[in-house]
């Protein structure tokens, strides 16, 4: 019963990629080649993550990109920054089918943007730090370097829960030709596989014991953040396991400080994925997916030892529940803003400085390739 709720979350969340992608089709092949401004990029991650509904995806899809050659390494990381952020996208919808339920709804909707504010500000700290001191770039690039060695040989080996569900998202989709109506029956389907997932998890874990639940999986910080990070890596998708956590909050089945301990977790293993596609690639598609790891990593280094940093996304996200238990519409205003008109207006406004951006650099690689060329025709003679 588990394996089929997971497949059912996992079908709706392709759905929802699929549909999006018939009304986008052109929007990640033509935004591709802005990744040179570094703020752009950021967007980019963000807003294809939000899309497609998956980090693990975009990742991977970052990864061999990077591994293809068609994408710097260090262009790529503030996408892998944004696709951190866009993934919470998830979590955030799934809040919203509590809307009827008031106090149920504030307490979901906190549940669901605590993730995206933990990885705003973890975006916050680490994007300048990155941008003026290549931090992340240095620490993957080393990292990488000391664990393939320099006789790395990259192989081809790849598998996708996608292949299961394929099957399902296509014959759905010739069946329903409109993308918007295959769009909301996804959500629909998503906000259903969520709430029968959580209730089979939750009495298979526990047999129906709120003490069972708390005692040993949230009894501690460390405890709930060691679970997050086993079941996502098992399942290898965040947005199932911080999806099932939500209806857990509304339901006073556990508290929000004891959801984002669960959630950082839960950061921690979805880069499982990402590590797993790149491990058969270059050592640039490595150090990507090292990237994801040290982002996250560091995030946790963070918030999780220090009780008083910690609740700080946590006071964020009580806010906001209360903001949006007042104000319905608040919610769907920061879905819409935050993961698609924003980042969508930011790129079409800053679109000729990305190109030009990236031309530049273009220039740059071709005249320090020159005097290579010349360098070595010179030490020959």
């Amino acid at each position: 019963m588990i394996a089929f709720n997971i497949f059912l979350f996992l079908l709706a969340i392709d759905f929802i990629g699929y549909s999006f992608r018939l009304l986008n089709k052109d929007v990640a092949d033509s935004i591709i080649n802005l990744t040179a401004n570094p703020f752009i990029s950021l967007f980019i991650g963000l807003l294809i993550t939000a899309i497609i509904q998956s980090s693990s995806t975009s990742t991977s899809m970052i990864v061999a990109v990077v591994a293809s050659g068609s994408l710097d390494f260090s262009d790529a990381i503030p996408m892998i920054m944004g696709a951190n952020i866009g993934t919470t996208l998830t979590s955030t919808l799934v809040s919203l089918s509590f809307i009827t339920q008031r106090d149920e709804f504030r307490k979901a909707i906190s549940a669901g943007v605590v993730h995206d504010f933990f990885n705003i500000l973890v975006v916050a700290i680490l994007f300048p730090l990155e941008y003026n001191y290549g931090v992340l770039s240095s620490l993957s690039s080393a990292t990488s370097s000391f664990i393939l060695g320099a006789d790395y040989v990259a192989q081809q080996n790849e598998f996708r829960y996608f292949l299961l569900t394929k099957p399902f998202v296509l014959y759905l989709g010739e069946l329903i030709p409109y993308p918007l109506l295959l769009a909301t029956l996804s959500f629909v389907l998503l906000a259903v596989a969520v709430k029968f997932l959580s209730k089979t998890l939750y009495k298979s874990i526990t047999g129906g014991s709120k003490e069972f639940l708390q005692r040993y999986f949230f009894g501690s910080p460390y405890k709930s953040f060691f679970w997050g990070t086993v079941f996502t890596a098992g399942v290898q998708s965040s947005s199932v396991t911080t999806s099932v956590i939500v209806p857990f909050v509304a339901t006073r089945k556990i508290n929000l400080k004891q959801s984002f301990t669960f959630i950082l977790g839960a950061n921690i293993g979805t880069t499982i994925t990402a590590l797993i596609a790149a491990l058969f690639k270059s050592e640039a598609a490595v150090s990507i997916a090292l990237v994801h790891l040290f982002f996250n990593l560091i995030g946790v280094l963070i918030f999780l030892p220090f009780p008083i940093i910690r609740n700080i996304p946590v006071k964020m996200a009580k806010s906001f529940g209360r903001l949006a238990m007042r104000f319905r519409i608040a919610g769907f205003a920061y879905i819409i803003l935050t993961f698609f008109l924003i980042p969508f207006i930011l790129i079409s406004f800053n679109k000729e400085d990305g190109i030009k951006a990236r031309d530049h650099k273009i220039e740059l690689n071709e005249e320090r390739d020159q005097a290579n060329n010349s360098d070595k025709k010179d030490s020959v003679r």
